[in-house]
């Protein structure tokens, strides 16, 4: 016990002034606090209350001799005393109980009044003879029930329970020892454990320590040690233990017996329990001084040692530790703040103390974890960065993790900072950034386990963001991890980017759209159809045709919920032979669609087209590819394959136009005119014959249709003169820019601009080739006069298409009114009011507005 660490964590309030005031004039008997008052009982049968700070507040007269004991009441503002009075006969014991409410007072002639005393209950009966009281203990049940515990020098213990004030009382005995010899049998110390139902009495004997179970009629005794206490050094600590002083040790008890016990020498004559802390007044027989010590029982330190005179009473009030001294001198000790103990632990890097102070006095989490932040700091400083990473990862929650994360960013500690990200995870505090940089200390580390293990958690529970973890393991190369995350997050858009972009999987990709359900799935093939048609064209059918035709067939209705084909149209953008495969075998199956109209005209254009093999985009030989009915880009089909071909499709033309206008409908299941000048466009005159047939249009109709598509190819034509005029116009400014970046500018002009008078320094030379004085410029320095105004028309106009752009509402609104859509599209583009975007194209690479491939990210 003297190896442990001793510290100032008290100190002495009132700088040693305080003193029992005057007023109390006789010598001090007992004393209890509560309240924010301390009650003094003296030898004369006066009771005084003192204020903070030991200030006399009033006193009166409780007996007529000597008050023994005195307790106040917490829940009532009672006053009990234990004392003598005089004795009215000689059957009748002095000795009474009184209650006093210290709420209501009344006058005493004209000097201080006096609380009421409310009764008077004599201790000692016929059936409860009188011995010598050594001990008093009140416990204060729901109000207005006390139980009042009274213990004898014989060995018995008197209790007296109910409404005391009323006297509506019972009576009865509890026997501890038996014996002839007093001074082994007395009771020297008591008290009540109430822990829920259980309702318990400690009593302590010099031979035993006993337990009362005061539920039980008779209570029920037991015997916890058969050793005991010769003095009255006996408390009650915050857990209900009971606490006994004996000359070579404190001991615990709890209901079942003995519990630990701390060597500390000396004769205990008074103990206490406060904020955690046992108190203890030792009394040393070879010095023959006091010492008053304050212990820490938890963290294993004195938190406070002084050398005192001869104590008479311990008690606590006030938030302080109160000791009244024979000489009637008082101590007023009280505890510093958390801060200043702290720093005090800190001055002498007493971290670990520090810690278990904050921990056992329960500090809120924030205190504690800038203790441990400190700690953390000092070891890092030390270079213990294991043991430094422990002390930051208790941290977590309150202290910003970018403080830790900077501090072992280096390479030589990237296995601490793996460590830390990771129990940041565990505790769902982590944002992106830190699942980026864990997932790359994976990586970097190439700690494929932990790297499962953060992935693949068993519980089931994601703990960080999953497009990061996605995007990180994609660009380590760690797929099958990246497609793990997308499937149990239900990303399928990532987990099939993965297997078409990244590993080519296409009959794994088909079948786990195939597992989706129906909205998703359609979603999917929208997203991904473009690449699943270049290699899997009869596959991607297929599932299409599951989409747009599950629960039809040519027995019954359509059902309308069902996605159409034309929702798909866009993925076979240069694959037109599969297009054509796929719309065949929808018209098969499905004979009441919706898009009937839009299907058949999508037919018909790809049945009539002179040309299949629609021109795809210059690669870098400069050569042009075409798509054949696999969907792969192939060179042009050998000349007598594309007459075969061209043929077979008229005939399915024409077998088109006939089979879709049934003899009973007015209109066919295609659009008239459209199909009129597609056969006109390709010269296909049997589909012609048949049109002008049944719209009777025999001369008439054919000259109009004539002279409309005369019409419409000179305004074709036009548009390509323009189309081609303005790339002229463009490239040449591309190259007048190129050189401006690249090339130095030579300026021969000998004239200024402006005057026209010969140019002479200080002269102003302009990229357009215009020179000035810096005189006829005046201020004006950064633009020319010349080129100004037009330049400013350019960037307003820009300004207003940028203005316009914003405006979704008047863009859609002019969509829906227009006959043509697509030409109110057209307009926006061409005025450069929608952002043109790069184009993908198979493996992963795009095309910019010049053509040029650009391959990667």
């Amino acid at each position: 016990m003297y190896q442990w660490r001793k510290f100032e964590f008290f100190e002495e309030k009132y700088a040693g002034k305080c003193l029992v005031p005057d007023e109390v004039a006789g010598k001090i008997e007992c004393c209890s606090s509560g309240r924010g008052k301390i009650a003094v009982g003296c030898e004369d049968g006066t009771v005084s209350l003192l204020d903070r700070g030991f200030k006399f507040s009033y006193g009166f007269q409780a007996h007529t001799s000597s008050v023994l004991f005195i307790q106040q009441l917490k829940q009532r503002n009672f006053l009990l005393t234990v004392g003598e009075d005089e004795q009215i006969s000689p059957q009748l014991s002095s000795v009474c109980l009184k209650v006093f409410d210290l709420d209501k007072t009344q006058p005493e002639g004209t000097s201080t009044p006096i609380p009421d005393c409310i009764q008077i209950l004599r201790i000692f009966t016929n059936q409860f003879p009188e011995a010598k009281i050594t001990s008093f203990l009140v416990l204060e049940e729901a109000p207005p029930i006390l139980l009042i515990a009274i213990g004898l020098d014989n060995g018995c213990i008197y209790c007296i329970q109910g409404d005391i004030a009323r006297e509506r009382i019972k009576r009865f005995m509890l026997q501890v020892e038996k014996s002839q010899d007093k001074s082994q049998c007395g009771i020297t110390g008591m008290g009540f454990r109430v822990d829920g139902k259980a309702f318990h009495l400690f009593a302590v004997t010099p031979t035993s320590v006993s337990l009362f179970n005061l539920q039980t009629q008779p209570a029920a005794r037991q015997n916890l040690d058969h050793i005991g206490s010769n003095v009255n050094s006996v408390a009650m600590n915050d857990r209900l233990e009971l606490i006994i002083g004996r000359p070579e040790a404190v001991y615990f008890y709890e209901v079942d017996g003995r519990g630990p016990c701390w060597a500390f020498e000396g004769e205990k004559k008074f103990l206490g329990w406060f904020r955690g802390y046992l108190l203890c007044v030792i009394a040393d027989q070879r010095s023959g001084s006091n010492t008053f010590n304050i212990y820490d029982l938890k963290n294993r330190l004195i938190a406070h040692s002084i050398v005192t005179k001869e104590v008479s009473h311990m008690l606590c009030e006030w938030g302080s530790i109160l000791l009244i001294m024979n000489d009637k001198s008082a101590l007023c000790i009280g505890e510093k703040d958390m801060e200043s103990k702290l720093d005090m632990l800190f001055k002498k890097n007493l971290y670990t103390v520090a810690i278990n102070l904050v921990q056992s006095q329960q500090a809120d989490a924030a205190a504690t974890a800038e203790v441990l932040r400190k700690y953390g700091d000092h070891l890092y400083m030390k270079q213990d960065f294991d043991e430094a990473m422990s002390q930051y990862i208790h941290t977590i929650g309150h202290l910003e993790p970018s403080y830790v994360i900077q501090k072992f960013l280096d390479a030589q500690r990237i296995y601490n900072l793996t460590n830390y990200l990771e129990k940041l995870h565990e505790k769902g505090l982590a944002s992106k950034d830190h699942t980026t940089l864990l997932l790359n200390c994976y990586t970097k580390l190439k700690d494929v386990d932990k790297l499962n293990v953060f992935i693949k958690s068993e519980d089931g529970e994601i703990k960080f963001d999953v497009e990061t973890a996605i995007r990180v393991c994609r660009a380590a190369n760690y797929h099958e991890h990246a497609m793990f995350v997308a499937k149990k997050s239900g990303r399928h858009e990532w987990y099939l980017k993965i297997l078409l972009e990244d590993l080519g999987r296409y009959d794994e990709a088909l079948q786990y759209i195939s597992s989706l359900d129906q909205s998703q799935s359609g979603v999917t093939v929208k997203e991904y159809g473009k690449i699943l048609i270049e290699h899997k064209p009869m596959e991607t059918i297929e599932i299409l045709m599951g989409l747009c035709t599950e629960g039809a067939s040519n027995g019954t209705s359509y059902s309308y919920m069902l996605p159409s084909p034309v929702d798909f149209l866009n993925i076979f953008v240069h694959y037109p032979r599969s297009l054509m495969n796929f719309l065949e075998k929808y018209i098969t199956k499905v004979k009441d669609s919706p898009a009937q109209v839009e299907i058949h005209n999508t037919l018909l254009e790809l049945y009539l087209s002179s040309d299949l093999n629609f021109p795809s985009m210059s690669l870098e030989n400069g050569t042009t590819t075409t798509s054949n009915g696999n969907g792969k880009l192939v060179d042009e089909l050998p000349t007598k394959n594309m007459e075969n071909d061209n043929e077979e499709r008229l005939q399915k033309g024409l077998l088109l136009l006939k089979t879709a206008w049934p003899l009973d409908q007015e209109q066919p299941l295609y659009d008239v005119d459209l199909a009129i000048i597609l056969c006109e466009m390709n010269s296909f005159k049997e589909g012609l014959l048949y049109l002008y047939e049944k719209l009777k249009l025999y001369k008439e109709g054919k000259n109009v249709q004539k002279k409309k598509l005369e019409h419409e190819s000179k305004l074709i034509e036009e548009d390509r003169r323009m189309i081609d005029k303005y790339q002229e116009e463009t490239l040449t400014m591309r190259k007048e820019i190129q050189d401006l970046r690249t090339n130095a500018r030579i300026f021969q002009l000998s004239k200024c601009s402006a005057c026209t008078f010969t140019l002479d320094l200080p002269a102003v030379h302009f990229m357009c080739m215009h020179s000035f004085h810096q005189r006829c410029l005046g201020d004006n320095e950064k633009e020319c006069p010349e080129c100004a105004p037009e330049y400013r028309s350019v960037v307003e106009m820009k300004r207003n298409l940028e203005q316009n752009s914003k405006n979704q509402d008047q863009f859609f609104k002019q969509v829906k009114n227009s006959k043509d859509g697509f030409s109110v599209i057209a307009e926006y583009f061409g005025k450069g009011i929608i952002s043109k975007t790069s184009k993908k194209v198979s493996g992963g690479g795009s095309f910019n507005s010049n053509g040029n491939s650009t391959r990667g990210f």
